[in-house]
Parts: C-alpha cells; structure tokens; sequence
C-alpha cells in the first residue's frame, strides 16, 4: 500500500492522543473537537467507515476537578477518568448529531481482547454499529483497570482494535508532525520520515520511548503499534493532529505525516489474537533443533526440544517460545500447565503418557495454535 491507494481503503481506525485532544491538559479542545467530528463525517460520506480510539478521558477529569498534576494513586486516576468519560462522551455525541451520526461509547480492558470468546462479542459488537452507520468511540476502561490488565497505553489499544475489525488504516494522531530519524525536539537537524516498513528495526531506534505529562506513549509505542496493526494488513498514518483537514489529506494520498506499510502478508485472524496477546503467562526455553523447526518447517513445538520452563500457566494459557539466549521465536497456546511441562522437557511425545499417566495431546502446542514472533 501507499498513499495514492489510502484512497480505496474502507475502514479506517482513528487514534486521538490525550494531549493533543486537550490541548496538553486545559481541558477539552472544542475546536479540534469539531474539526474531527467534520473530517469523519466527510470520510462516512466517502464511503470510510470510521472507528475512534480516543484517549482524553483522564486529562479532562482532572481538568473538571481541579487537578494540574496526573495523580499516582491508582484509585484517584480510576476517578478522573469516570469524570471525564461524561465530558469525553458528552462532546463527540453533540458534535456527530449535528450530521446526523450516532456514537457509542466501547471500553475494553486487555482481558476483553485476551477471552476469546469476549474478543469475538467485542469484534461483533462494533462491526454491527459500523453497519448501522454508528461511529464507535474506544476507550480503555481506566475505571476499573488495574496494571494487570493494562493495555499500557491508547497506541496499543488503537493497534488490537485495528486487528479488531480488520481496518485498512490505523491514523495515530498525535501533537508530533510524524517520525522523525532523531527527536526533533532535541536536534534541530531531525528529519521527517515520510513512509518506511513497519517492523523496520530501525525504526525502533529512532523513535522515542518518552510519553508527556498526560499521555503514557510516545514515539516508541506508535512504532510498535504499527508492527501489531500490521499483523492484519493494515497501514499506519502518524501525523500531527493540528493540521487542517489532516485525515482528509491522508485520506487524498497528501505528503503529511509519516506513513509505515505493512511489512509482511496478514496473518489469519486467530493467529493475530494470539500475536497481540500481551499478557503471556509464562515461557518455554527451546533448544536449537526445535527454534528451527519452528521458523523454517512450521511444525509444533515437541517436548523433546523443552529444555526450560518459566513461570506459572496451565492448560490453554498463551507462553512464549524463546531460544537460549532469551529471544522471542514464537507464541501460543500450550497444551499442558507448567508443572506437567517441566517433567517433560527433553522428552519425546512417546514417553509423555508414562511420565504425567495420560496424553493430552502429542505436541506441548500445535503449530495451529501458534505464531512465529
């Protein structure tokens, strides 16, 4: 995909940072309010179907209670947002109205997205609204999050929701022009990466990992979240959010912003579930012999090339598959819990029943049930 194709695209995923929608926490910026709602109703109008991600809903409670600093304690942060997620909620349904669009409001928490079947209603849910001509507004639910179930940050958020419902584009709007080769910020020579990969190594050296005093991402974390909306084809526009008609000049195939193109061929949606689920349980240190099978024969992963467990799971939880030196080769969902893992390592399938007293199944996870990372 490049610019001149965003045009054909159907269904795009829309990315609003916290300090750009309240201009770095004065509250909810009304006029930048409004010049989305426009924008995304010229893009229904041309045939986009539109999902919003907005963050927002903290920086504006803290704005209607008075608070200048982002609280720590959790349970205060749990009560800025309830607040603010009236205001949030308030402005974008006022504005669509006046195009005759209804909103509804969708807040997730990793657990959602981590249940399969909860990750299916959800996906059903906003792809019904979207039918109905609705403009769905996500957000996480920080009123009863904990760090446990955290998506860490909007950017990420915006990525699973792109993988979601299958968009063509994620548009990460933020209060930084796009990518820059040095932060731009700091180096008055930094130059504006126009388009590149997603999943460029290089990429993640350029970007920067530090997020401003209302929002938790950065640079980094949108450069990730590119590589995750990747996983199901889609494209991602990183561009300043000020820019008059910003999401029409994207949509134009107009030279703003940064765009990263996906890097490799989608990946079928359950194995995009199992990509993007961060909240892995444990890991299987695997020998060699077994990281290339994995990476150049698609096979399962046997017990006999196990050679360490890590952490606790049981049957059905996702673990990572990492070499000796503790990289990353693969994920998915293994077929016995820890414990029963950690007698079998270095065993072939053949002595599994002898060992644990019964056979589950011959693979400690199926390569159907598995995702090279």
């Amino acid at each position: 995909m490049n610019r001149a194709r965003l045009k054909n695209t159907k269904r795009w995923v829309v990315k609003v940072g916290s300090a750009l929608l309240t201009a770095d926490g004065a509250g909810l910026d009304e006029i930048l309010v409004n010049s989305l709602v426009d924008q995304i109703a010229k893009l229904r109008e041309l045939g986009v179907e539109v999902v919003m991600v907005s963050s927002g809903a903290v920086a504006e409670g803290m704005q209607r209670l008075g608070w200048e600093e982002r609280p720590k304690e959790l349970h205060e942060l749990q009560a800025a947002a309830a607040v603010g997620q009236m205001g949030l909620v308030q402005a974008y349904e006022s504005k669509f109205q006046n195009y005759g669009l209804h909103t509804a409001q969708i807040l997730l928490t990793h657990d959602d997205l981590a249940n399969r079947r909860r990750y299916l209603n959800a996906r059903g849910t906003i792809r019904a609204l979207l039918e109905h001509k609705v403009v769905p507004v996500v957000n996480e639910n920080d009123t009863v999050v904990t760090d446990e179930i955290r998506f860490g940050d909007n950017d990420t958020l915006a990525a699973m929701v792109a993988n979601l419902v299958e968009a063509d584009v994620l548009v990460i709007l933020t209060d930084q022009k796009g990518l820059f080769d040095k932060d731009p910020r700091k180096n008055s020579d930094a130059k504006l990466i126009s388009e590149a990969k997603s999943g460029d190594s290089a990429l993640i050296d350029m970007a920067s990992g530090g997020g401003g005093k209302l929002g938790r991402g950065g640079m980094l974390t949108k450069v990730k979240a590119a590589t995750k909306a990747a996983n199901s084809g889609a494209a991602t526009a990183i561009a300043y959010g000020r820019v008059s008609d910003i999401l029409l000049q994207l949509f134009n195939g107009d030279d703003v912003g940064t765009l990263l193109i996906p890097h490799n061929e989608p990946l079928a949606a359950r194995k995009q579930w199992l990509a993007n689920h961060m909240q892995v349980r444990g890991s299987l240190v695997i020998d060699a012999g077994a990281v290339r099978v994995l990476k150049n024969s698609g096979k399962s992963l046997l017990s006999v090339g196990v050679i360490g467990v890590k952490g606790e799971f049981k049957r059905g939880d996702v673990v990572s598959c990492i070499d000796e030196s503790g990289f990353e080769i693969a994920r998915g969902l293994v077929n016995y819990p820890a414990d029963e893992v950690a007698k079998i390592t270095k065993k072939s399938s053949d002595m599994i029943e002898a060992i644990l007293g019964y056979l589950a199944e011959e693979e400690i996870i199926h390569r159907d049930n598995m995702v090279l990372i």
